[in-house]
């Protein structure tokens, strides 16, 4: 199967030489590119321009990569998003994960990486690496407000959400909960609502935070 994608960056000449390097990736093409997060929009109107992945920069003129990523989880849930950024901090990656991200890489790195994070991104849902993976569970140790309203997780969703931060599909999930993969789907949906979340990395989090994870 070949995806393809669209690159979101306001840096023409970087866009179409990432979309080069793309391009010689077995199962990997590279539809067109866009300045800005309103530009990918225009093309989204068209259904025959709409890709499996974003490859998506976070700083940009008119819309940038935290407003477009929003835009995306909220109107096309099933594009997965990747960050690609020259911005290394805990808050533009912490804010790309809120915003709906599926992982994060920077702009430094080697095709070879490149071609593993698209890989474990159709595989698994994500790909952040290790430096991300650590930024990420650093900013696990702050409590939760002590008046925060209590959350009501049911028995089976809490067994859910003891394997998300496995590498484990969700129909890998369902045979393990002796369940179907849409019912897996449901407990997902429904915790990402109780949490206030939007990706599998934000349900992993919250499992390792709360004691639930199963690794």
């Amino acid at each position: 199967m070949t995806y393809n994608l669209a690159i979101v960056d306001d840096h023409i000449l970087i866009a179409k030489a990432i979309a080069g390097v793309i391009d010689n990736f077995p199962n990997y093409h590279v539809l067109y590119e866009v300045e800005n997060g309103k530009a990918l929009i225009d093309k989204f109107k068209n259904p025959s321009n709409i890709p499996e992945i974003v490859l998506l920069d976070i700083t940009m003129p008119v819309m940038d990569g935290f407003e477009t990523a929003k835009w995306i989880r909220e109107n096309h849930p099933a594009v997965l998003i990747l960050t690609l950024s020259m911005q290394s901090d805990d808050l533009s990656l912490i804010k790309m994960i809120k915003s709906g991200a599926n992982g994060y890489l920077l702009k430094n790195i080697h095709p070879v990486e490149l071609n593993k994070a698209l890989d474990e991104l159709v595989s698994k849902g994500f790909y952040y690496p290790e430096w991300a993976a650590s930024k990420i569970f650093s900013n696990l140790t702050g409590d939760q407000p002590s008046k925060a309203p209590k959350i009501l997780i049911s028995d089976r969703e809490n067994e859910f959400l003891s394997f998300c931060c496995t590498e484990m599909t969700y129909k890998e999930i369902g045979e393990k909960m002796f369940c179907s993969t849409r019912t897996v789907e449901g407990y997902r949906d429904a915790l990402f609502d109780k949490l206030g979340l939007k990706t599998r990395v934000g349900l992993a989090v919250y499992s390792i935070k709360s004691g639930k994870c199963v690794i």
